[in-house]
């Protein structure tokens, strides 16, 4: 899933590659990932490229007042196209694409939004105001890379839930998922399971100052990339996630995940949780 630092990158790329560009026409492919109606899709047609922005883990392209956000959800992705055809994607929602856009002219550069799999949760909003109409974006929490020291402790503070599970939780930090989560809790050493309330000062402070490295990080290292190397250079710079069964990087100790219904995620025992692994069941004694 892109997360904050891939979706940052693709802002960037927008504002380099499309602004400035005049909307020439929008394709819908598929009908269930437009969650907006007024105005239409078609509406874009005609005005000229803006700008694009970043709300958490959205993606927004800005024209003369209106906006295309959009949210790639698992697998979704933007993909650049110098060319394409002229002849609209059908609309059945079963191919991988959702929505081109034409800029210029119908066949000249622009993109496409996709999404692989048959799980279509790709979801695209045609809007106004982002901050008020998007709902997702209206329940965001404060921006992960803008987060202070302080304002992490104010939004740890009293808190019962596993680490973990609240810096992942959209409406509390805004941008982190799954992936850059297990490595934000690697480099500050702190166990998934910690609670997060509980965390004292030199804990606070390792989990501030890691997110802060491991967002800027991947951001530097996103930034500049083609869109369509983003995923790989993604997957480059991750230590623990995804590597179930490698040797951790910093301590050489096996990296193991735990793994729910839905999803798993990834962490070193030496490093995170005093060489102790945590049982790999949802309701077993957890390590702390």
């Amino acid at each position: 899933m892109p997360e904050l630092p891939e979706v940052e990158a693709l802002a960037r790329y927008l504002r380099e590659h499309a602004e400035g560009h005049q909307v020439a026409r929008v394709d819908q492919a598929s009908m269930s990932a437009l969650k907006t109606f007024d105005p239409p899709v078609s509406a874009l047609a005609g005005r000229t490229v803006t700008g694009a922005a970043r709300y958490g883990k959205f993606l927004a392209m800005e024209c003369d007042g209106l906006h295309l956000v959009t949210h790639l959800s698992r697998a979704g992705w933007l993909r650049w196209h110098d060319t394409a055809s002229t002849v609209p994607p059908k609309p059945t929602g079963k191919g991988p694409i959702a929505l081109r856009v034409h800029l210029g002219t119908p066949g000249g550069p622009g993109f496409d939004l996709t999404e692989a799999g048959t799980q279509k949760r790709l979801a695209v909003y045609v809007v106004r105001d982002p901050a008020t109409e998007v709902p997702g974006i209206a329940k965001l929490g404060p921006d992960a890379l803008a987060l202070t020291r302080e304002g992490l402790a104010e939004l740890l503070r009293g808190r019962n839930e596993r680490i973990k599970n609240l810096i992942t939780d959209q409406s509390v930090l805004a941008g982190v998922g799954n992936a850059y989560s297990d490595e934000i809790l690697h480099v500050a050493k702190l166990s998934p399971y910690a609670v997060a309330g509980r965390l004292d000062d030199a804990k606070l402070d390792a989990l501030h100052a890691a997110t802060q490295q491991v967002l800027t990080d991947a951001v530097d290292r996103s930034v500049g990339q083609e869109a369509a190397k983003l995923k790989g250079e993604k997957r480059s710079g991750l230590r623990v996630h995804a590597r179930t069964g490698l040797p951790c990087p910093v301590c050489g100790d096996t990296v193991r995940e735990v793994s729910f219904a839905d999803r798993s995620f990834q962490y070193c025992p030496t490093c995170q949780t005093g060489g102790k692994p945590l049982a790999d069941r949802r309701l077993s004694r957890l390590v702390r």
